[in-house]
């Protein structure tokens, strides 16, 4: 028996678009959109079981930047090495996921790039409130955790004052969607983690993303066909 199972493109491409397509749109207090039963079991099962460490940061100042060298991207490396890495990007990549993103968010995609992180955060873990850059053309987390404690893991959610007014509900392969904005304010706010809290960021990012080492396919835009 083969662990973790493999999985196609196909099938990831399929899921997510019915996810998109069947997903709520939120005004409050930012436009959101919230998706559900993002990928196809057998693609958690293959992210969740990678071999890589969560980082042991120590205390941070809130940030993910500050430990740039320590996060993980599905790079061309993690692509070759990794069955599910690759065809989790395939499928993004493809330009019927690029048209459908566009329609139902209303943005322009065409000629960015896809960025994925797979993110394992452990106690001591926080982000403060912050918004995406505008080098972000979308942003999407994907919540992939899950234990008795984990109900309280999701994504804190401010208003324009960064007053807290929402913390989203982190159901396992469950997803958030936002445009970055002047009000887009979330974060994390410190709190116990018992365990591992193991999402995904995905993005598309404008052609200056600096950065190429996080991108998936650092020669190859985003494409509507």
């Amino acid at each position: 028996m083969k662990f973790p199972p493999d999985v196609s493109a196909d099938v990831i491409e399929r899921q997510f678009l019915h996810a998109l397509r069947t997903s709520e749109r939120s005004e409050w207090p930012y436009r959101t959109w919230k998706l559900k039963e993002v990928f196809p079991i057998e693609l958690c099962t293959g992210i969740l079981t990678l071999p890589i460490c969560p980082a042991f940061l120590g205390d941070t100042d809130g940030t993910r930047g500050t430990y740039n060298d320590q996060r993980t991207f599905i790079t061309p490396k993690l692509r070759a090495g990794f069955q599910c890495c690759q065809a989790l990007a395939d499928a993004l990549q493809r330009p019927s996921v690029a048209r459908q993103l566009e329609a139902v968010c209303d943005i322009q995609v065409e000629g960015g790039y896809l960025r994925v992180e797979y993110i394992q955060d452990i106690n001591g873990a926080w982000l403060e409130p912050h918004r995406d850059i505008p080098e972000k053309l979308f942003s999407m987390v994907i919540y992939m955790f899950h234990g008795p404690e984990s109900a309280e893991w999701g994504t804190d959610i401010y208003d324009a004052d960064q007053k807290w007014v929402a913390r989203s509900s982190g159901e396992f392969n469950s997803a958030t969607i936002f445009i970055a904005g002047p009000a887009t304010w979330h974060g994390f706010d410190k709190r116990p983690i018992v365990g591992v809290r193991r999402l995904m960021e995905i993005n598309y990012v404008r052609p200056s993303w600096r950065r190429r080492d996080q991108l998936a396919f650092p020669d190859q835009p985003i494409s509507l066909g």
